[in-house]
């Protein structure tokens, strides 16, 4: 393997290697919600608000799915990361070839699952008539294709886990231009509708991942595994699943949250639908840098766990926490700024002013009650990502339950008490909320128990240390 191709994070200056790690891996997250965010904006400005909405709609039950599949892979990667931070070649290739052959079930699995749930799902949202068949339409192109998104995600999870977060990037922004000109095509000039948004996101995230798969193949000579590196065994399969499930569910458990906000929200009607929809797209992209950040500190701590490093997680943690507090401050200045111009770029010139002008009043509403809760958002990704490096899955679950359980208690409630005192406007401002206080209890929960283990780390260090003469196939059964 090119040396120049990985990144060990157990040497050198912690904030450098988190900031090196975590730039590329933020350029390709927002160009990953950029191509996904392009299917609404295009879908909004050539179909209709509705098309819009039935989108939205769509996404609260993608989420639920996609996400389980997407932080399954990221969990599978953790044992990539901590065995090459223990400089264990062998140990690498094994996990990896674990990880596929969870990964190949999992997809089955899910894929299955998914389509046959689809329109009921919809259906127990309360998904408005004029946008169900529409929101059906999108999302059953989107859960025939998980297995592409799985497939691309694993291989960027092996490649980052080794330190190098250039590689998925390059292939990426390949993927998020293609995107763009096949929304195009498929929506325009075939009139394919929201379905036509639909295969141009999976078509895309296809040829990233083959792309990827390609360039690994051809770079990472290490990384080609042999037939002895796909060997079953019962115990390293459920060490693999002990930190992938907790993670697959974290997104899961968050999911069912949206979901039941959603099914919140879908009683307001199409026009707040929209509104909320163009405020989530934007704060998918706006919340980038905290995102990746997290998704480094899972790299930098799992490395570091593995070479024993307690020093170096504690610094990197509390650097990073500055780092993405200092990010957040920027964000929430901007998006307080120009959130009207930013919602419309969602909506067609043609479109009614009137409607148009309450997309935006409901999209900038979103922001006026959910930037105050950023900062807590920023330290949630940091600290859960740094406890799921350890190992910590079973707290970063826990951790979700107590997400899970704010976001559908405040949901409810607020937007029942606050419609009924106030109006509906108040009660949509309620739905609001209920993801940010979500976000603080959770990071309350994280925050404590990262300080708590990370303080155990050297006597637990100390231990392993004694013991270090092993056999190095039993540091990973």
């Amino acid at each position: 393997m090119a040396k120049s191709l990985t990144n060990d994070m157990t040497v050198g200056s912690p904030i450098k290697h988190i900031i090196r790690f975590a730039v590329p891996l933020l350029i390709g997250n927002v160009f990953q919600v950029l191509y996904n965010m392009v299917d609404t904006i295009i879908v909004g400005r050539t179909i209709s608000v509705e098309a819009l909405a039935a989108v939205g709609a769509a996404g609260a039950i993608s989420f639920l799915i996609v996400g389980f599949a997407l932080g399954f892979t990221n969990g599978l990667s953790i044992i990539v990361a901590q065995r090459f931070g223990a400089n264990d070649m062998d140990g690498v290739r094994r996990s990896v070839g674990m990880g596929i052959i969870l990964s190949v079930l999992a997809s089955v699995v899910i894929t299955l699952v998914s389509m046959l749930s689809a329109r009921t799902l919809l259906e127990f949202m309360n998904t408005p008539d004029n946008i169900i068949n529409d929101a059906y339409k999108y999302i059953i192109v989107i859960y025939a294709g998980i297995t592409f998104q799985l497939f691309y995600n694993y291989i960027s999870c092996v490649i980052r886990a080794l330190g190098d977060s250039k590689t998925p990037l390059y292939f990426l922004l390949i993927a998020s231009v293609l995107n763009i000109i096949l929304d195009l095509v498929f929506i325009i000039v075939f009139n394919m509708g929201v379905a036509g948004a639909g295969f141009a996101t999976i078509i895309a995230q296809a040829l990233s991942g083959l792309l990827c798969l390609l360039y690994v193949a051809k770079k990472f000579p290490q990384l080609h595994l042999k037939k002895s590196d796909f060997k079953w065994s019962n115990q390293f399969a459920l060490r693999h699943i002990s930190l992938a499930l907790p993670m697959a569910f974290q997104m899961s458990v968050t999911a069912i949250g949206v979901m039941v906000v959603q099914a919140v929200l879908n009683s307001f009607g199409s026009t707040v639908i929209a509104g909320y929809t163009a405020a989530n797209k934007i704060e998918q992209l706006i919340t980038q840098p905290q995102i990746s950040f997290g998704v480094t500190m899972a790299t930098f701590v799992g490395q570091n766990f593995g070479a024993m490093r307690d020093d170096r997680i504690r610094e990197g943690a509390r650097k990073c926490s500055w780092l993405v507090l200092g990010f957040t401050a920027v964000i929430v200045v901007i998006v307080m700024i120009f959130a009207n111009p930013i919602a419309s770029i969602f909506l067609d010139s043609n479109t009614d002013p009137a409607l148009a002008e309450n997309v935006i009043y409901y999209t900038r509403a979103y922001f006026m009650v959910a930037g105050v809760f950023y900062f807590a958002l920023a330290l949630l990704f940091v600290y859960r990502n740094s406890l799921q490096g350890m190992g910590h899955s079973g707290v970063v679950l826990c951790g979700s339950a107590v997400e899970l359980a704010a976001r559908i208690v405040f949901s409810l409630l607020l937007a029942n008490i606050l419609t009924k005192w106030y109006g509906d406007f108040f009660g949509y401002l309620g739905v609001c909320a209920a993801g940010p206080i979500a976000w603080l209890s959770a990071c309350v929960l994280f925050m404590v128990s990262y300080f708590i283990n990370v303080r155990k780390l050297p006597d637990i260090f100390k231990k392993q240390k004694e013991f270090r003469e092993f056999d190095r196939e039993s540091a990973y059964k």
